[in-house]
């Protein structure tokens, strides 16, 4: 199976600029900076890239809607605020592969006509810091970095923001709020940040996966990229797997790749020949899929919609036939009440008041009618939010007991 991102993730020393070198590294910004920026982010656009982030916006798109030429600097902003619980793949690009991340950088800041950008890093990363200060420093030096990119007509410097740590600003409104040293509140759109973001001035903010696909796309040519994958899902996706699986860890496959074939062949199946009771496939914010569920369903944004989940950011939380879904549910709604910004009181009440429903249903304290009106309570947090967080909240909660009402109901007890 070809890969764009793993190709050489595991070789020794790979997060070296040597090694990263002799490996083909820097030769897409080579080739960009012999192309003009329009071209750049054309080629981008042709290749069908999208956000890997979670919300799969098509990324030369969301480029093209940088005004040029408002006498404002442009602003890149990396989110490598990888706060979804069950998602990983970013912390392995940037353990080991650091300068696939900058070089992607530093090709798209070109194609934006950006000249100062940053890598916004949560707080729980700082250990991860100092390999990206010393691979930042190695670009530097090689003249990848700085007044003259390459000796061209191009600057850029990069800068590391660690964050305090907070879910919240993995929104990209809250991480602007943030970075600019306020609270980490997300905000009402429009303005989008592409006309009104970081200082009030145009701004792209990209997820890591996102710009470290960047290089192998300009190498390679966007046509090499639309055939891998799917029409509307081009490319190939990390997925991030745990759980009771024989393998764990960070895969990279094709787009449109079988669910089924994925967890039993690639991932080994599941531990102690244990049956599949359930699979969260994008983090845990998307609804989660049964068992008997996933036997034709693809890894893309389509199949997964089709099914009635997403793609996210490839989190995968595999459950086997041993887990309680309720005591599952309750560590997420832990979580999601724990991370909830407070500005919207929906999102701010709503998320405390489903834990507190949940835990009443784990002590045995709840009666009947507790899991409808709980569910009565996902409606009125949703859609009701400035940002996405109160719906993430919300999906794994309607989804647990929609389909695993069985074990909620064997809670409450008889009257």
């Amino acid at each position: 199976m070809p890969k764009i991102l793993l190709a050489n993730i595991h070789k020794p020393n790979q997060k070296h600029i040597a090694t990263y070198k002799e490996n083909g590294g820097y030769k897409g910004l080579t080739k960009a900076l012999e192309m003009t920026p329009k071209e750049v982010m054309d080629e981008v656009i042709k290749s069908g890239l999208r956000g890997r982030g979670g919300a799969g916006f098509p990324t030369g798109r969301k480029w093209s809607f940088v005004p040029q030429n408002t006498g404002k600097q442009i602003y890149l902003l990396c989110n490598a605020d990888e706060s979804e619980p069950g998602t990983f793949k970013d912390r392995l690009l940037l353990e080991r592969g650091p300068h696939m991340l900058i070089e992607g950088m530093i090709i798209s800041a070109y194609a934006l006509q950006c000249h100062l950008s940053y890598i916004y890093i949560r707080g729980e990363y700082a250990f991860i810091v100092p390999t990206l200060e010393k691979a930042i420093q190695e670009a530097y030096d090689a003249g990848y970095l700085g007044p003259s990119v390459m000796g061209k007509d191009f600057a850029l410097d990069i800068v590391i923001h660690l964050a305090a740590g907070a879910y919240i600003c993995g929104e990209e409104t809250g991480l602007i709020r943030s970075l600019q040293g306020g609270r980490g509140y997300p905000t009402v759109k429009p303005p989008f940040p592409a006309v009104q973001g970081f200082l009030a001035s145009p701004t792209v903010v990209n997820n890591v996966e996102t710009l470290a696909a960047v290089p192998w796309i300009i190498v390679n040519g966007a046509e090499a990229h639309t055939k891998l994958g799917t029409e509307k899902s081009p490319g190939t996706k990390l997925f991030s797997v745990s759980g009771p699986v024989v393998k764990q860890g960070v895969f990279e496959v094709e787009l449109g790749y079988p669910l089924k074939k994925f967890i039993y062949e690639d991932c080994g199946g599941i531990k102690d020949g244990k049956k599949l009771k359930g699979v969260i496939v994008g983090g845990s914010s998307v609804p989660i899929l049964r068992a008997d569920e996933i036997e034709n369903v693809n890894l893309d944004y389509e199949s997964l919609m089709s099914a009635g989940t997403f793609l996210g950011s490839g989190g995968m939380i595999i459950i086997d036939e041993t887990g309680s879904m309720p005591e599952l549910l309750a560590t997420l709604a832990d979580f999601y009440e724990h991370e909830s910004c407070g500005q919207c009181t929906p999102c701010r009440e709503g998320t405390g008041w489903m834990a507190r429903e949940i835990h009443k249903m784990l002590e045995g304290k709840s009666k009947p009618g507790d899991i409808d009106k709980l569910l009565h309570i996902t409606k009125m947090i949703e859609g009701n939010t400035i940002c996405a967080l109160a719906d993430g909240a919300v999906a794994p909660v309607r989804s647990f007991i929609n389909k695993y009402r069985e074990e909620f109901e064997a809670l409450i007890p008889k009257e």
